[in-house]
């Protein structure tokens, strides 16, 4: 079911509040999908999803390499699930570095997470501007 990206119903924001892994599909080099499971964050009022990760990760490297041919950003899926509930948020997905913005995720994935993420001096920030969401939360 086709949900609104920025002003999505309460069970859904809720649900994105409550503390899930998710995955990532990010496309190699030759197009396969690659999914990976990740700590990430939804921002419905600025239309973003954040995942902090290392800079050398496989997923990190996926985006910055489509990134770099399309200006827009590389097309990115970011799910997580329950049992029968589940949420999917898609997107256009880019690698920021700068300290601030990966101090905000930080934050943010501590918040979600209940826990402070390890220290690394190799991470990045992973910003996803949303299209697209949907799920049945």
């Amino acid at each position: 079911m086709a949900t609104d990206v920025r002003m999505p119903g309460e069970g859904y924001l809720s649900f994105w509040r409550e503390r899930h892994i998710c995955t990532l599909t990010t496309h190699r080099p030759d197009g396969s999908p690659h999914v990976t499971p990740v700590g990430a964050t939804y921002e419905p009022q600025a239309g973003l999803a954040r995942v902090i990760t290392s800079g050398s990760s496989r997923k990190a490297l996926n985006i910055a390499a489509e990134a770099a041919a399309d200006p827009l950003g590389a097309r990115v899926a970011l799910c997580q699930l329950e049992g029968r509930r589940w949420a999917t948020l898609e997107g256009r997905a880019v690698i920021r570095t700068e300290p601030e913005l990966i101090a905000d995720a930080e934050r943010r994935y501590a918040e979600r997470y209940q826990r402070t993420p390890r220290v690394n001096p190799g991470r990045v920030l992973i910003e996803i501007r949303l299209t697209r969401a949907m799920g049945n939360a």
